[in-house]
């Protein structure tokens, strides 16, 4: 089966389906003042007990060995986990290497694999995603590009937000403003629930300084499909 190739056609800022009238306003995640007062351990508590508490009214028995610890693996997971990027200490740090060989065109990472979960209904968000920057006179360890991808992926993410965090992170961090990201994800929440359609998948970019140039992006997009 031929790989579907990834269009300039990118999705704008718009609500996840016709019945849930979500919008994205920022690309900060949403995150309370008093977000991080409570330790990881406090955390995990609350959440396995709440989680309890959901399971009891599913009508879960969890008197059953399969079940018993389920509360615990489910916060856990959460907090350390899938949710792990919500918390700043998390946050790669990344070393910046002088650009020694004086390299001065586009350098790609493609295919870096994430997984994230979708904010409105807390169902997986996985696919791949692509990076391209000039530099500005420093370069990054290719492993650190894969490591800013997952600490943003790790957060109820929706896609559009997802895509201009790890631009806006990778700027800041590479100090260039010449930065390129394509995310194409499938979404769990289209999938297995609402319309049931397992087959669509979504793609986001973000552009920037040179970038924005016609030829530029389209060199970055036929490496990027280039099997």
């Amino acid at each position: 089966m031929r790989q579907k190739e990834i269009s300039l056609n990118i999705l704008p800022i718009r609500p996840q389906d016709e019945d849930d009238d979500y919008r994205v306003y920022s690309y900060e995640t949403p995150m309370r003042t008093d977000a991080f007062e409570l330790s990881d351990e406090e955390k995990i508590e609350k959440i396995e007990s709440h989680f309890r508490e959901i399971m009891i009214v599913l009508g879960l028995d969890l008197r059953d060995d399969s079940l018993s610890g389920t509360p615990r693996r489910v916060a856990k997971m959460f907090v350390k986990e899938a949710f792990s990027g919500l918390n700043p200490v998390n946050r790669p740090t990344a070393r910046l290497f002088e650009n020694k060989y004086n390299y001065d065109q586009m350098l790609v990472e493609k295919d870096i694999t994430f997984f994230s979960h979708c904010e409105h209904h807390f169902v997986p968000i996985y696919g791949k995603i692509h990076v391209g920057y000039f530099s500005s006179g420093k370069v990054i360890g290719l492993s650190k590009i894969n490591r800013f991808v997952q600490y943003f992926a790790k957060r109820p993410q929706v896609q559009e937000r997802l895509t201009m965090q790890i631009g806006k992170e990778l700027e800041r961090v590479l100090k260039t403003q010449d930065m390129a990201v394509v995310v194409d994800a499938n979404h769990m929440c289209v999938a297995s629930r609402g319309v049931g359609d397992t087959n669509s998948k979504t793609g986001t970019a973000y552009f920037s300084g040179k970038f924005k140039d016609e030829n530029v992006k389209r060199e970055f997009l036929n490496y990027i499909n280039a099997k």
